[in-house]
């Protein structure tokens, strides 16, 4: 995957610390990924189980949002020391009576600063769509569909159905990278 060219920000004495709003350890590396990719800075990335305030699947675009704006904003509220705070929630959505998944990206900065960016949508088939119908997360239907163990820490339903070619850490940090255009442009994002 190529990446943007790296924006070189002012350099400081320390690390800048990113506060991911979840434990899982995909939405930790994806973000270290896509802040590294971006920023030419030292970067330390730690994970924060906080709550998204919103359903364990969420469904739709708004509360999808809404979930990884939680997170952020939890994720700040619980360690406003950091430099960062990244909140990365999966969805689902149906049209035309087909399910497909996608996920948002929110990230905050010291400044007051809000990026946002949506990653790419793909459907899902039905065998699992039906599961999550009714009323399993994605991840616990993608397990008993492929046969997986807690996959929503791992490839996920993007890297089970594409066989690994597009794997999970992949598919957040692009929409990582999307949601720092903000920052990496700030003279025209004010």
């Amino acid at each position: 995957m190529a990446f943007p060219q790296r924006k070189n920000i002012k350099e400081e004495k320390r690390q800048q610390l990113i506060i991911v709003g979840s434990k899982n350890p995909v939405k930790i590396n994806s973000t270290d990924i896509g802040f590294h990719a971006a920023f030419e800075s030292a970067f330390l990335v730690e994970g924060l189980n906080v709550s998204s305030e919103v359903s364990d699947q969420p469904i739709g675009y708004e509360e999808t949002y809404l979930g990884a704006f939680n997170r952020a904003k939890n994720a700040k509220q619980v360690f406003p020391e950091a430099d960062y705070w990244v909140g990365i929630e999966g969805g689902i959505n149906e049209e035309n009576n087909e399910m497909y998944a996608f996920a948002w990206v929110v990230i905050m900065d010291r400044k007051g600063r809000v990026g946002k960016a949506k990653t790419a949508t793909f459907y899902l088939p039905s065998i699992v769509s039906d599961l999550v119908k009714e009323g399993k997360e994605l991840g616990e239907a993608d397990d008993q569909v492929f046969m997986k163990d807690n996959s929503k820490q791992g490839s996920g339903a993007v890297g089970i159905l594409t066989s690994g070619v597009v794997n999970r850490k992949d598919y957040y940090s692009q929409a990582i990278i999307l949601a720092l255009i903000p920052f990496l442009n700030e003279s025209i994002y004010q």
